[in-house]
């Protein structure tokens, strides 16, 4: 009995179904940069400002290198990690002014009156926004832009951008930012946009703390498809952000 399972057991084993890639023979020659570039087709994005955007992608990155990134570790240097969370706080609070409009636009209605509440505990019992207790309260930030607010109602994305300084865009997202812009302007919240007219160094915090902020470094991808890699992860994560 033991040897005949023993026997079927190994007629199993030979049969290619549990060892399939036993006899697979790879190309010695086929690199990681081969690999990528016979993946390319999957990647592509409508992008017929491609040369132009090449230019800015490069000028973003020695920009971000040689200007904002050392800016930023100075930053990170010499003030406190309590006062940094304090300015992240306060400028999140801020922007949770377009978020909200744009979640009642999008008929959000549950999510509109989540960021309704994480604005006004943040702003009275967060002194402004320099804590977060709304997110201790169950209430996560939640980040709607008027670019999604378009796609939410079938505006379709346009060609891609790449932005100076800002990054990865399209057309139709870009829109949304000189949109959201004005709304903060508009409303004002805590006097800071008219206050930042006559006080430059506010905007410029607040510039600093956003990439202070994001992880992401040019070059870190170590790829020579880079440019395309990113322009791909926007246009797909822009693609969940409206369906979410």
């Amino acid at each position: 009995m033991t040897s005949g399972l023993t026997q079927a057991q190994h007629q199993t084993d030979d049969d290619g179904f549990k060892r399939p890639l036993q006899h697979l023979e790879l190309n010695p020659g086929l690199d990681q940069r081969e690999f990528e570039r016979s993946t390319l087709g999957a990647l592509n994005v409508y992008d017929p400002l491609e040369s132009w955007n090449r230019r800015v992608y490069h000028f973003n990155y020695r920009f971000d290198q040689w200007v904002f990134l050392p800016i930023v570790d100075g930053y990170r240097y010499i003030t406190p990690t309590v006062v940094q969370h304090g300015v992240t706080n306060f400028f999140s609070n801020l922007g949770d002014v377009p978020n909200l409009l744009n979640s009642v636009l999008q008929l959000k209605a549950k999510r509109s009156m989540e960021t309704t509440a994480r604005l006004l505990l943040n702003t009275t019992i967060g002194v402004a926004g320099l804590w977060d207790p709304a997110s201790r309260m169950g209430l996560p930030k939640q980040r709607e832009d008027f670019g999604q607010t378009l796609g939410f109602y079938g505006a379709p994305a346009g060609p891609y951008l790449m932005l100076p300084l800002l990054g990865p865009s399209n057309l139709r997202d870009t829109g949304g930012l000189v949109v959201d812009f004005s709304a903060k302007s508009q409303v004002n919240w805590l006097n800071v946009a008219e206050a930042s007219n006559s006080h430059p160094e506010i905007t410029l915090l607040e510039t600093v703390d956003q990439r202070s902020t994001v992880n992401f470094r040019y070059g870190q991808l170590n790829s020579p498809f880079e440019y395309e890699k990113i322009r791909y992860f926007y246009n797909e994560s822009r693609k969940l952000l409206i369906v979410e």
